[in-house]
């Protein structure tokens, strides 16, 4: 399920109506374009802690060349001081969305575990062709479907004759 909408969002820097609203209106035609020293961070601050399986970014090398990110670091935590790195991404002249599984420090089985953070932090590394501004057209953020558990309404057997005569209603 997407819960971009249940955080506050912060750019490092952006030009005058090319901010956070731009990359979650679900318009591919507006986007965040930086404007100021690089590298970009883009920070996502939930209100409690969230289990987050997955950040999808909608790109367009076509008509973005030099402003398209071409490596990116994500970084996850529940301040600002302690965001550990939970995946990179190095992108080649991207075209459409580009999902970043999410996921937390693997168990004592090395098993994959959900990502519980608070705050998630994106940081721009490098711009395709040298590039120093950007432009990131849509953010997605996601946190795994809770399927509700079922209740089991069913009886169990009737083992007495006085349990039965009261296991129906009239």
């Amino acid at each position: 399920r997407e819960v971009s909408s249940e955080a506050i969002w912060t750019l490092s820097t952006a030009k005058p109506l090319s901010g956070v609203d731009q990359i979650l209106d679900d318009n591919m035609d507006t986007y965040w374009q930086s404007d100021g020293a690089f590298p970009h961070y883009l920070t996502i601050l939930f209100q409690r802690k969230i289990t987050l399986s997955e950040i999808s970014f909608y790109l367009n090398f076509t008509l973005d060349e030099s402003y398209t990110p071409l490596q990116l670091s994500i970084w996850a935590g529940n301040t600002q001081e302690d965001l550990a790195e939970v995946h990179t991404a190095d992108l080649r002249e991207p075209v459409g969305w580009v999902n970043c599984v999410l996921q937390g420090v693997p168990d004592e089985r090395g098993r994959a575990t959900p990502l519980r953070a608070r705050m998630l932090q994106v940081c721009i590394v490098v711009m395709h062709q040298n590039g120093r501004d950007l432009h990131i057209r849509q953010v997605k953020v996601y946190s795994p479907r809770h399927v509700p558990a079922q209740l089991d309404t069913s009886l169990p057997p009737c083992t007495s004759v006085e349990f039965t005569r009261f296991a129906t209603i009239r």
